[in-house]
């Protein structure tokens, strides 16, 4: 158990100080570290070195580790570092690894954000709105606060912790898989449990431990024809046109119910049991909670359970958008000699997705070759990732319980969750060790999205979890 008054002191400390808090957020979300544009390299750069500033600060050792170069957009460009920190080293302290990621989604206000993206607002509701603030500036920045409100309010830090913050998260993590086997003799060997801050509550009132996560196979479709872009009067009607090809392959990859249509991709999932499918009535998850999210009430089911277990246990298959088409404002008659369709499966536990990208590639070539078209047909996998699962009856998750019900006096659920966050296999396979994702942000965040936003309830109590979290830790039996 852990010390109640040191938690109250800490508590106390967050609560007095949370503007400032929201406005080391602010400064943050101001960095557009978009890792997926080469136009804003510069700016995650920026944004790793704001975070060595506020290690310098909290008189947190680090090393900035270079992890080499990559190419985007067509140009070979450096990535940006990885952050490895280290507070505290008393071998008398568990050591817990807390990860985290601080490059962002794109955003543009055209897109229909009702605020410039970068930079944070507050509605009269407390909503923290801004790219980055809830996925994953405001949880990462989290774990700085904690040390930070120790310091200050004078109470000794209950572990050692180590940092891996990333910047190339959205990107698809390059190098950092290599960085973590490399260094699982070095940097983390001594330690005791992960823990991962970059994820979401199931609705919008009650805390939750995520034990599980899908994985995700990305695609990319390219159909390409003509020389150069062509005029529709001029030839439309004599040419095989390649976004007409596209659309209908990207037409028979899934239904509008969410049916995949790819021969094979459902064969390694497992069966639903008798004790999985009763362990979904005891979560407290509402439709309206789900369309609050979305916006809509275009939910595909009408009950919970189903809807969980499409979102979790089950894999789906969405389309992303296409590269190469006319999408500006007004209207254009050309006709594309080079388009590609970008879609991705979120797959789960026994699917492998190197046994997916074969299905998807011979599924495509197959239905190119029934077309009769004389394009020629591209099909590769940009990136793919498995699924993962954690013990929740771990001490890990029994003392991130344990703080969710002081800082938020109620029993956290336990769920899995249908997005994908690689690192988390490649930290429980390389470190073997217990991993566990403890949220800070509400579902309807809008992660990705337009008016991403982290509610300020949220953010400061989120602070205290975090804190909260290490002190059970170090009061855990580990066994």
């Amino acid at each position: 158990m852990a010390n109640t008054e040191s938690l109250k002191r800490f508590f106390s400390y967050v609560d007095q100080n949370q503007d400032h808090y929201v406005a080391r957020l602010r400064e943050a979300v101001a960095i557009p570290s978009v890792s997926a544009d080469a136009a804003h390299r510069e700016n995650v750069f920026q944004m790793g070195n704001w975070l060595i500033e506020l290690f310098k600060q909290l008189n947190i050792s680090y090393e900035a580790a270079d992890v080499g170069t990559h190419e985007l957009d067509g140009k070979t460009l450096k990535l940006p570092p990885i952050l490895l920190g280290t507070y505290g080293n008393d071998p008398n302290k568990k050591t817990i690894l807390v990860y985290g990621h601080y490059d962002v989604q794109p955003a543009l206000i055209e897109d229909g954000w009702s605020s410039d993206p970068w930079k944070l607002t507050e509605d009269s509701t407390g909503r923290l709105v801004g790219r980055g603030s809830s996925d994953d500036k405001g949880p990462l920045i989290g774990w700085l606060n904690a040390v930070e409100a120790h310091q200050k309010a004078g109470i000794e830090f209950p572990v050692n912790l180590k940092m891996c913050f990333e910047g190339m998260e959205e990107s698809g993590s390059e190098g950092l898989d290599d960085l973590i086997l490399r260094e699982a003799s070095k940097y983390f060997k001594d330690v005791d449990a992960v823990c991962i801050s970059d994820n979401y509550w199931l609705g919008i009132t009650k805390p939750c431990l995520t034990y599980g996560l899908r994985g995700v196979s990305y695609f990319k479709v390219t159909v390409s024809g003509p020389g150069r872009d062509l005029h529709s009067g001029v030839f439309g009607g004599t040419v095989y046109e390649p976004m007409t090809d596209l659309i209908v392959l990207l037409g028979k990859l899934v239904t509008p119910d969410g049916k995949i249509l790819i021969p094979g991709i459902n064969d390694d999932v497992a069966e639903l049991t008798d004790e999985e499918k009763e362990s979904y009535k005891s979560i407290d998850f509402k439709l309206h909670e789900l369309q609050s999210a979305i916006e809509s009430q275009t939910n595909l089911f009408d009950n919970e359970i189903q809807t969980l277990q499409a979102r979790w246990r089950y894999p789906s298959l969405s389309i992303h958008g296409i590269e190469g088409a006319f999408s500006a404002s007004g209207a254009k008659t050309v006709l594309p000699c080079k388009v590609s369709g970008k879609f991705s499966i979120r797959s789960v536990p026994n699917m492998d997705p190197d046994k997916i990208t074969v299905c998807v590639e011979n599924f495509l070539k197959e239905e190119f070759a029934k077309l009769g078209s004389k394009n020629k047909l591209h099909v590769e996998c940009l990136h793919g990732a498995k699924s993962w699962v954690s013990s929740p009856y771990h001490w890990n998750f029994v003392a991130a319980a344990e703080a969710v019900e002081k800082v938020f006096n109620c029993k956290p659920d336990l769920t899995r969750e249908g997005g994908s966050i690689p690192v988390t296999l490649t930290f429980q396979d390389a470190l073997n060790k217990n991993v566990l994702l403890l949220p800070m942000g509400r579902g309807d965040d809008g992660a990705h999205s337009t008016n991403e936003k982290l509610d300020r309830s949220n953010y400061i109590q989120g602070i205290k979890l975090l804190g909260a979290y290490l002190h059970e830790v170090a009061a855990a039996k580990s066994t």
